[in-house]
């Protein structure tokens, strides 16, 4: 089997790099496609790729096409590999936003992932939701999900919504995750610790509530009121967050996201 990851950005990359230790694939089993010479010059001193820069040169090779671009490349690039491509290939696109249908159209391919990948794969910490066409038999899904899984863990969702939601859960929601960091952080400042302080004092609290929610059958309700003694300090600040209604707005910014992703798929 021979894998051709199109787009060797981040994701691209990291999918590439995760796929490569796989043991469904062989060494020099993973094409990557770049147009950037700096990226090409990158991926030529990697040892486990075959780096490409034109599309005729490797599409007609490839039995899962994995697409990294960005969205607005999407219809260009798929009418350009439309004559290269074959009817049993599959196409795993990471794009935001854009659909499945849309794919099939452009390509005249049937069997199509669509997956929402999100930044922690780039420690093998991701979490990829995915959805399949179909035309995707039993066994390729597994093939597809064991490749999903070399970044992290992989969920099958059942439909296009789905991966619209995750994109505000999962896909965006570590950039919430550091957003609530940073304002900690800013306040351990404001309290008088070092930046080093305020670094360590967080990502240390973040890492090990994480732990601990991982490792116990616990909601996070019932964490936070093992925490929160009545009259005491953490009751202070979660009633100082209840007050200010910072759950509703936590969810309305995942909702923004979830919209945002929606709105991305009626533009293609």
């Amino acid at each position: 089997m021979k894998v051709l990851v199109i787009g060797a950005g981040n994701m691209g990359l990291t999918y590439a790099e995760g796929m490569s230790k796989s043991r469904l694939l062989k060494k020099k089993n993973i094409m990557v496609l770049d147009k950037s010479e700096v990226k090409l010059e990158e991926l030529n001193q990697m040892d486990h790729f075959d780096a490409f820069e034109k599309l005729d040169d490797c599409v007609p090779e490839a039995d899962i096409i994995f697409i990294a671009v960005k969205p607005y490349h999407a219809e260009a690039l798929f009418k350009a590999i439309k004559p290269l491509v074959k009817p049993q290939q599959i196409i795993i696109s990471i794009m935001a936003g854009v659909t499945i249908a849309s794919i099939k159209e452009i390509t005249g391919l049937e069997k199509i992932v669509r997956a929402m990948p999100n930044l922690p794969a780039q420690i093998g910490k991701g979490l990829t939701s995915y959805v399949i066409s179909p035309e995707v038999s039993r066994i390729e899904t597994l093939t597809v999900e064991s490749l999903l899984d070399t970044t992290g863990k992989s969920i099958q969702v059942s439909n296009e919504q789905l991966i619209d939601a995750s994109t505000g859960i999962s896909g965006s929601g570590p950039a919430y995750v550091f957003y609530f960091m940073q304002s900690m952080m800013e306040a351990a400042l404001q309290m008088g610790f070092s930046k080093n302080e305020s670094t360590v004092l967080v990502s240390q609290t973040f890492s090990g509530a994480v732990e601990l929610f991982n490792q116990s059958n616990l909601s996070p309700n019932s964490w936070m009121e093992k925490v929160a003694s009545k009259g005491g300090t953490t009751r202070a600040a979660l009633d100082s967050m209840d007050d200010n209604n910072i759950s509703e707005l936590i969810k309305e910014a995942a909702f923004a996201a979830f919209n945002r992703a929606v709105e991305l798929g009626k533009e293609h």
